[in-house]
C-alpha cells in the first residue's frame, strides 16, 4: 500500500486522568476438549520435547510467552455433556466417551489432575467450568467439594488416592456455558437457566461464599433473545453472581475487510449494553453492587467455514482428536485481535477477566504438528505483547482521527489506542483500522508524567529520563501473510523506528492495517 503524495493522515489523542484498575485476569485464555487442543496440542506423550507427563515442552515454553494469565476450562460446548469423574483417577480404568458437543470420541486421558499440572508449568491459574447443560447442582457441588475441600470426606479421600492430598483451589467458577445457544446440550429459556444457576450458586456459596461466580450472558450480541437474556438472568442471579459473560467471535465476511477491520466497535458497544443492563437492575434494587463482565471467550474465528461443514461427519464415525476449527491467521486477522485487546483494556473499570478463545490449535495463536514443530500464528503476537507490556493501570485515550464509513456502525476512526502506566513506565497501544494509507498519530501524555525525549531504540532521555524505550509495529505490505507450517516466521513485529517522545508528546506513524506498542521509560 502506497502512502498518497500529500503525506499520512493525522490524528491526535489526550489522555483521560481519570485511570481505571487493570485486572489482569483480562490476559486469559481457554482449554476445551476439541479437535486438537488438547490431545495432539498441549498433551503429546511420543513428542521429543514432551515430558514425563507428556506434556510438550515447546508449547509450554510457547503459552509462557504468550502470558495468559488464567484459563478457562474444560469448555466450552464441550462441558455440557462432559461428566469430570471420568477424568480422574487411573488412566487405564478412564472411559471412553461419544462428546455430541463436537462429534467426536473423548478418551480422558487429560483430566482435573493433569490440566492443573499443565497450568503449574505455564504458570497460569484455572478457571473451572461446571456442566448446567445435563447436569446440575448435586454434579457441581461435588466437583467443588473434590476440587477445594479440606476436611476428610468421601471426595478428598478420592482426590487423595489420585495424587493430589492438597486442595486445587480453584476460586472462578463458571455456571454452565452458553445456556442461550440451540446448539448447546441442555439449553434453556433464560427463566429455565436462571432458576437453575442461582440454586447452584447459593448451594455453591454454602461451601465457601468467597467464590467469584460466572452466569451465563448471551453467546453473542446479535443472538435474538441478547438484552432480554442479561434481564431475566441477572433478576435470578444477581445477588449471587460477581460476573456475566460475553462472548464473541468476527471474521471477514464477503470480501469486506474494511467492514471487518470495526470489529472491536462490536465489542465496545456489546460490553456498554451489558453494563447499562446489569447497572438498571442494579438501580431497581436500590444496590450499590456492580457486575463485573468476564469476556471469557472472544477472537477471531472463521466460523462460517465450519458452519458449512458441521454436521456432515458421518453418523458413525467419532474420531480421537480430529483438526478441527484450525483457522490460519493473517496480519489482518492480528490487527482485529490487537483492536480487541485495546477495547478490551479501554473497559477495564468493568471487564475483570476475559478469554482468548482458544489457545493450541483450534483458533489458536500457537499450533503444532504431531511430532513436528510449534509455531506462533500472527493474532500470539498482539496478546503477547499487550500482556507484557500492560501497566496496571488503563487510561483510555480521547482520539481525534479520520474516519471510514461502516455498514453497521456509521462513521468509525481509523484509530484506537489506550495507554497503560505501571511502575516501571507507560505503555502506548495503538491501531490503524484503515485500508487507504498511513496515519500519523500525536498522543499527548504530559498527563501521565511522560516528559522528556527520546526515540526507538535509542535509549537517550531528556531531563525527566523518559524515553521510547521499546516500539514495536506489527504490519505486512500483504495483510493476508501467515505463520504456516511450511514458513512459521512469515510474520513477526518488527520496530516501529517513527516512534518519538518530545516533551511529552508520542508521536508514530501507522501503516494501513497495522497494531504497535510503544513502551516509554
Amino acid at each position: 500500500m502506497t502512502t498518497p503524495a500529500t503525506g499520512p493522515a493525522t490524528a491526535t489523542g489526550a489522555v483521560d486522568p481519570a485511570p481505571l484498575a487493570l485486572d489482569r485476569r483480562v490476559f486469559g485464555g481457554f482449554v476445551e476438549h476439541l479437535g486438537r487442543h488438547v490431545y495432539d496440542g498441549i498433551h503429546e506423550p511420543g513428542h521429543p520435547s514432551a515430558d514425563e507427563e507428556g506434556f510438550r515442552g515447546d508449547v509450554i515454553d510457547l503459552v509462557r510467552e504468550l502470558g495468559v494469565s488464567t484459563i478457562r476450562y474444560p469448555g466450552g460446548n464441550f462441558v455440557s455433556g462432559y461428566r469430570w469423574e471420568d477424568g480422574v483417577g487411573p488412566r487405564e480404568e478412564r472411559p471412553r466417551r461419544l462428546d455430541l458437543a463436537w462429534h467426536v470420541t473423548e478418551t480422558n486421558q487429560v483430566g482435573l489432575h493433569e490440566f492443573a499440572s499443565w497450568l503449574d508449568k505455564v504458570g497460569s491459574e484455572l478457571m473451572l467450568a461446571v456442566n448446567l447443560g445435563t447436569r446440575g447442582t448435586a454434579e457441581a457441588l461435588d466437583l467443588l467439594e473434590y476440587a477445594n475441600a479440606e476436611v476428610d470426606t468421601a471426595w478428598t479421600r478420592a482426590r487423595a488416592r489420585n495424587g493430589r492430598s492438597e486442595p486445587f483451589g480453584v476460586r472462578m467458577w463458571c455456571l454452565g456455558n452458553e445456556m442461550d445457544g440451540w446448539w448447546q446440550l441442555g439449553a434453556r429459556s433464560a427463566d429455565q437457566y436462571g432458576a437453575l444457576a442461582v440454586q447452584t450458586a447459593r448451594a455453591m456459596r454454602r461451601f465457601d461464599p468467597t467464590l467469584e461466580l460466572v452466569v451465563c450472558g448471551s453467546s453473542g450480541r446479535t443472538m435474538p433473545t441478547f438484552g432480554a437474556w442479561e434481564r431475566v438472568v441477572l433478576a435470578h442471579t444477581f445477588d449471587e453472581v460477581e460476573f456475566i459473560s460475553c462472548h464473541a467471535y468476527y471474521e471477514e465476511r464477503g470480501g469486506d475487510a474494511q467492514e471487518f477491520l470495526a470489529s472491536a466497535v462490536d465489542m465496545h458497544l456489546f460490553i456498554e449494553e451489558v453494563v447499562r443492563i446489569a447497572d438498571d437492575i442494579a438501580a431497581e434494587r436500590g444496590s450499590d453492587k456492580r457486575i463485573m463482565i468476564s469476556f471469557d471467550e472472544w477472537n477471531v474465528w472463521y466460523q462460517s467455514r465450519w458452519n458449512a461443514v458441521e454436521g456432515t461427519q458421518p453418523r458413525d464415525e467419532w474420531p480421537v482428536a480430529p483438526r478441527l476449527l484450525e483457522d490460519v491467521y493473517t496480519v489482518q486477522d492480528a490487527v482485529v485481535v490487537g483492536d480487541l485487546l485495546i477495547t478490551l483494556l479501554q473497559h477495564a473499570d468493568r471487564v475483570k477477566s476475559a478469554s482468548l478463545a482458544q489457545l493450541v490449535n483450534v483458533i489458536a495463536p500457537i499450533m503444532t504438528e504431531p511430532g513436528g514443530p510449534a509455531w506462533r500464528q500472527t493474532t500470539f503476537f498482539p496478546f503477547a505483547l499487550t500482556s507484557r507490556l500492560a501497566g496496571d493501570r488503563v487510561h483510555r485515550l480521547d482520539v481525534s482521527a479520520p474516519t471510514f464509513a461502516s455498514s453497521r456502525f456509521g462513521e468509525v476512526s481509523t484509530v484506537n489506542a489506550v495507554a497503560t502506566v505501571g511502575d516501571d513506565g507507560v505503555t502506548v497501544f495503538a491501531v490503524n483500522r484503515s485500508l487507504d494509507g498511513a496515519v500519523e498519530v500525536e498522543l499527548d501524555l504530559r498527563e501521565l508524567g511522560a516528559a522528556g525525549a527520546g526515540s526507538a531504540g535509542s535509549g537517550s532521555t531528556g531531563a525527566a529520563g523518559w524515553a521510547v524505550r521499546e516500539a514495536h509495529l506489527l504490519h505486512d505490505d500483504d495483510r493476508y501473510a501467515a505463520n504456516t507450517l511450511g514458513d512459521p516466521e512469515r510474520v513477526a513485529p518488527c520496530e516501529l523506528d517513527s516512534a518519538r517522545l518530545v516533551d511529552g508528546v508520542l508521536t508514530l506513524t501507522l501503516p494501513a492495517v497495522s497494531w504497535a506498542a510503544v513502551r516509554l521509560g
